[in-house]
């Protein structure tokens, strides 16, 4: 048996360590503002500028809406759509029924360095569901003559314009109304725009694509402090019951100790800790069982209280007990008049509140990025602006399979607090290159944010066998860094600026 040698599988240390970048990123005026990024600084706090990442260069296209179309001599009726024509590059709206004054507001974004053409075309056609779909006319634009639009400027106002015929010698009747500009990933349409390099992506996946940005619900610890309960009478009346507490929020259970006396009035005092969040919809239920033996266990009563009926405690105020009638378990539907009988001979006694006072741990203490309390009337103020560009990743190796050669659709995803950013996919692509750039609002410099990169299994015609909609999407690589500090890593590169 042949054994390689450990030296000769061991990671080059130096694709670990951190590397320093030098992108071209944007200059930050005086007073915040950034020539060719955006924004400003208004008092304390920062508007993102995208000073941090290299600008791209798109030219968008905003397919608003068209008036007065023809209809179809055949049908008597028009099925209109735009097609949106740069070189080898199309996009096309969605289409109306029976509409001669659609309304798509629809945002198309061609990358500036895979541009191929001089002219931008436009069409306005009748979809056919049998044939060819019929051509109504078309506006073509050239490229030279298009207007650059930097935030903050204004966003450019959308123009009328008359449909040409298709040698564009003649006016045809209709008019589409557009607005087209050169712009950088800082545009605010951006986002939501249909981007060419994911041309080959269709239907849902087109918004599993898109950036995102999330914020995580509001954590609170419901504290159960069960107490006693009365008159909780086994099946079996020759015996005394050991009563215990089950009490079950969401998937959460938990159990009281055995009462260490046999007695129908069993005293606990303990507490029972569960993590919910808003907006509260779930219920509290406790259920009073009885140890039979140790192979079974008998239920004497349960109820079930909604979590909206408990008080928010800020501070170390004591919280008011309330006895709680239980409901015998194990009747059937026709016997509602002896279940009513007996949902008042047994009660338990309780003191629960939710605690807004304490940071509700979601992630590891090695990688905390947060350490607020729940109550937003506790928070301290912020002591600066996080400010993080995503630039690009390097060196991914293939995650799947597609056309009979490896694949990555990558995005990125970056966490600190309790909100979430999720950069737009990039198809195709083992480097990719994002430069989106994030801001977060830092409270404590000893916080640590987190980048993860990720393969997206939600494209459609793109997604993994059998993977369908409940498909995760792959881990690539993840690092971890102190706020105040990124640098360009095996995984990613990204930049920040400290806190101010």
């Amino acid at each position: 048996m042949q054994h390689n040698n450990p030296q000769s599988v061991q990671p080059n240390q130096e694709d670990f360590k951190l590397k320093d970048t030098s992108p071209k990123l944007g200059e930050r005026w005086p007073g915040g503002g950034v020539r060719g990024g955006g924004g400003w600084m208004s008092g304390d706090k920062f508007t993102s500028t995208y000073d941090l990442v290299e600008q791209m260069q798109y030219l968008y296209v905003r397919v608003v809406k068209a008036k007065e179309l023809p209809t179809n001599s055949m049908t008597g009726s028009c099925d209109p759509y735009a097609e949106v024509k740069l070189g080898n590059y199309k996009g096309k709206t969605r289409h109306f029924e029976k509409k001669t004054n659609p309304e798509w507001n629809q945002v198309f974004a061609f990358s500036k360095d895979k541009i191929q053409s001089s002219v931008l075309e436009v069409f306005v056609r009748d979809k056919d569901m049998v044939g060819r779909d019929d051509y109504l006319g078309k506006v073509v634009f050239d490229l030279n003559e298009v207007p650059t639009r930097v935030p903050p400027d204004s966003p450019l106002a959308p123009q009328w314009y008359r449909l040409e015929d298709r040698r564009g010698e003649g006016k045809v009747r209709g008019d589409i109304m557009l607005a087209v500009w050169m712009g950088t990933q800082a545009d605010e349409a951006f986002p939501e725009a249909w981007h060419s390099d994911a041309a080959s992506v269709h239907g849902e996946g087109v918004f599993n694509i898109r950036s995102k940005v999330y914020v995580s619900p509001k954590l609170w610890y419901l504290r159960v402090n069960v107490i006693e309960a009365q008159d909780v009478h086994p099946n079996d009346r020759n015996r005394l019951p050991e009563v215990f507490v089950k009490a079950q929020v969401g998937s959460q259970l938990l159990k009281t100790k055995v009462c260490p006396n046999r007695t129908t009035n069993p005293l606990w005092n303990e507490d029972l800790v569960f993590v919910t969040a808003e907006p509260f919809e779930e219920h509290l239920v406790l259920t009073v069982e009885d140890r039979v033996h140790q192979s079974k266990d008998e239920v004497l009563g349960k109820i079930s209280l909604p979590l909206t009926l408990f008080e928010k405690r800020m501070d170390h105020r004591p919280v008011h007990s309330q006895w709680f009638n239980l409901e015998k378990y194990g009747f059937g539907v026709l016997e509602g008049d002896r279940r009513k009988e007996l949902q008042f001979s047994s009660r338990v006694h309780l003191r629960v509140c939710l605690e807004g006072g304490y940071h509700v741990l979601d992630e590891s203490t090695l990688y905390i990025s947060d350490q607020r309390p729940t109550a937003r009337q506790l928070w301290k103020q912020s002591i600066g602006i996080l400010e993080v560009g995503i630039l690009s990743a390097q060196g991914l190796l293939p995650m799947k399979m597609k056309d009979g050669r490896g694949n990555t659709d990558a995005y990125c995803v970056a966490k600190y607090g309790q909100k979430w950013v999720r950069t737009r996919t990039i198809i195709d692509s083992f480097s990719p290159k994002w430069n989106e750039q994030y801001t977060w609002e830092v409270y404590d410099p000893c916080t640590v944010i987190t980048l993860g990169v990720f393969d997206n299994c939600h494209l459609g015609s793109n997604e993994k066998p059998g993977g369908g909609s409940s498909a995760r999407d792959s881990r690539i690589g993840k690092v971890s860094s102190k706020a105040p500090t990124t640098y360009g890593y095996q995984t990613l590169m990204g930049r920040s600026c400290s806190p101010r």
